[in-house]
């Protein structure tokens, strides 16, 4: 008996966070932009040795030796290490990891210690073990805590956290197992967000074993891909014990925490924010001296900031295609550099296999051949995306071969042979096709407030008419489309379009598994909106979620792939891309596609 984690209220706001303009922040768009010039935006720098010069728009002041000036499009809000969903937790990591640096950071879809831990925990070294327990089964089968006359054993996994002896919190106040133990009871007393709330669903307790050491043990049974991470982020008790835990989010800590990480907050105002060093910080401290936030919902003015010098750096999460243009040109012409990566937010189009014309394998191959994706990721990302042709992105661990899996190239001569073969042909010349005496018009439904969502619609709507299929577009409200009585979850759509977020671990049981399917039967619950039960797929994607070893998990997730890719309920589209604009001044910067941008701060220097 194995049993997977799958928390409804969790996957949703997953949803939600994938499917808006990354994180949902109404932004600026802008309609025309200029060739870049200087510009100035106004930080929280103090001057090196007297105040400032007034500037005007058009000239730049030299930044302070030891100083980085960053931009972002949306003030975070609360810093606190625990966030509502991920795209908060997306919009703020920048800031929180120079604060509370993760325990485990996500670097590259893989996991790494940040010197908050001693080591990664993992099977090998012993840090995480699996035993087996005697458990009581209800009448139904289920576990349960109460006594009753039916016994099983069952495995249970226990994860061991070795805490640095070295931490100190930004007052000097020694680090221990106990401030990690302190946040998991009050995650316990109130809602710290979607990842405790997720914890909490998989943990039978989590305790202290010494001054450095704390142990998470699973709920008997349970299996899930995010064992490692079942750690809690301390949070100081010396500060916070005598607090009332309901108002730990909205108070003045979660504005302006204590933290332990390599800066602290010197003072936040009105669109700004800055950091200096923590002079009890375990490790390096690096070159950089202070870190100031500006905070301008403003694409243009952060991009001409970054290249006139008024900022050392700009982050803007997937900028629409003609903000892409521009940075390309100002990359070109030396005024700033450009890092862009690919986002873990991928789209796609859902295909509701509940439609009869779209039970057809054939339909579905053939909209996947009519679709230039090619020419979609090219333009509407500025060069810098590329085609997607799994779940499972480039960059996870179990991302399979592109030679063994089914890939669908745009051509639309295929999709013609393909519609022809399955009966739906244009009888009348009218240049729509026909299926059971009518025009066959397919109705996609996608977000509301999304330019790039948008765009994507309309070159699905345009390839599909050249191919002689008809679609009509339903922009829908964020709340309306992804609510328990929405069109996913109660598969009323025909066609889909919105966007998931890949992590360290492809996990996958609730997308893609039987049991996934909502409907009326289950209560409308789980996230395999296609419908899609397939019984050698339902078996692999089990497999590749409930046991540990890897090998074994990736011969699943390869085989799930592959019948994923064959039979095609969803057509990956292309993932997001993250574009970082940087100084030419300012060196060390390293993007990456799941790490905040200032993971690496240490190793940032004045060129």
């Amino acid at each position: 008996m194995k049993r997977v984690f799958a928390l409804l209220p969790l996957l949703v706001a997953l949803i939600l966070a994938a499917c808006q303009i990354e994180g949902g922040v109404p932004r600026t768009t802008p309609t025309a932009l200029a060739p870049a010039t200087a510009a100035v935006v106004a930080t929280s720098e103090p001057a090196a040795t007297s105040p400032p010069a007034a500037t005007v728009a058009g000239t730049t002041a030299p930044p302070a030796a030891g100083s980085v000036r960053i931009g972002m499009l949306a003030d975070p809000g609360d810093l606190l290490p625990y966030h509502d969903d991920p795209a908060d937790e997306r919009i703020s990591a920048p800031i929180t990891q120079l604060l509370f640096p993760a325990p485990l950071l996500t670097l590259s879809y893989g996991y790494t210690t940040t010197g908050v831990l001693e080591r990664v925990p993992s099977l090998e070294n012993g840090d995480v073990t699996v035993s087996t327990v005697d458990v009581y089964l209800d009448g139904a089968g289920a576990i349960t805590t109460t006594a009753t006359a039916v016994i099983t054993q069952v495995q249970q996994i226990s994860v061991v956290f070795r805490w640095n002896p070295e931490l100190r919190w930004a007052d000097g106040t020694p680090l221990t197992a106990d401030d990690s133990v302190f946040a998991y009871e009050l995650a316990r007393r109130t809602n710290l967000g979607q990842e405790a709330a997720s914890k909490l669903a998989l943990l039978e307790r989590y305790e202290q074993v010494d001054a450095h050491t704390t142990r998470a043990v699973l709920k008997p049974d349970y299996t899930d891909p995010a064992y490692p991470t079942v750690y809690w982020t301390p949070l100081p008790r010396h500060l916070l014990a005598a607090r009332d835990p309901a108002t730990l989010r909205s108070g003045e800590f979660a504005l302006t925490p204590l933290g332990y990480g390599p800066y602290t907050v010197e003072r936040r105002d009105q669109g700004s924010l800055r950091l200096v060093r923590n002079p009890y910080y375990a490790g390096s401290p690096g070159a950089i001296e202070s870190v100031s936030f500006i905070f301008r919902d403003n694409l243009e003015l952060l991009r001409t900031s970054v290249a006139g010098g008024s900022l050392d750096l700009a982050l803007l999460e997937q900028p629409p295609p003609e903000a892409l243009a521009a940075i390309r040109a100002d990359a070109e012409a030396g005024s700033l550099q450009v890092s862009a990566v690919s986002s873990p937010v991928w789209e796609h189009l859902t295909f509701n296999l509940d439609v009869p014309v779209l039970q057809d394998l054939r339909v579905r191959r053939a909209v996947a051949h009519a679709l230039n994706r090619e020419a979609m990721a090219a333009e509407l990302l500025g060069g810098y995306g590329a085609v997607l042709d799994s779940w499972i992105v480039p960059g996870q661990w179990a991302a399979a071969p592109p030679d063994q899996i089914t890939r669908y190239p745009y051509n639309p001569d295929e999709a013609r042979r393909l519609l022809d073969e399955a009966g739906i042909v244009d009888t009348n010349g009218d240049g729509l096709r026909e299926t059971g005496g009518a025009p066959l018009t397919l109705s996609l439904v996608t977000t509301q407030g999304s330019p790039l969502r948008l765009a994507t619609a309309q070159r699905i709507a345009a390839d599909l008419a050249a191919v002689g299929l008809g679609m009509s577009l339903q922009e829908v409200p964020t709340t309306g489309l992804y609510s328990p009585d929405g069109p996913l979850f109660r598969r009323t759509f025909e066609l889909a379009l919105f966007a998931w977020i890949a992590g360290p671990d492809p996990r996958g049981w609730e997308r893609w598994s039987c049991a996934g399917v909502p409907n009326e039967s289950n209560g409308w619950v789980g996230n395999n909106f296609p419908g899609w039960c397939f019984f050698e797929a339902d078996r692999a994607i089990r497999i590749a979620t409930t046991v540990l070893d890897r090998a074994e998990r990736a011969d699943a997730y390869l085989r799930q792939q592959q019948l994923f890719t064959q039979e095609l309920p969803v057509l990956p589209l292309f993932q997001r891309v993250d574009v970082t604009l940087v100084s030419p001044t300012l060196g060390g910067v390293q993007a990456d596609p799941t790490a905040p941008i200032t993971w690496n701060i240490t190793s940032w220097q004045r060129r």
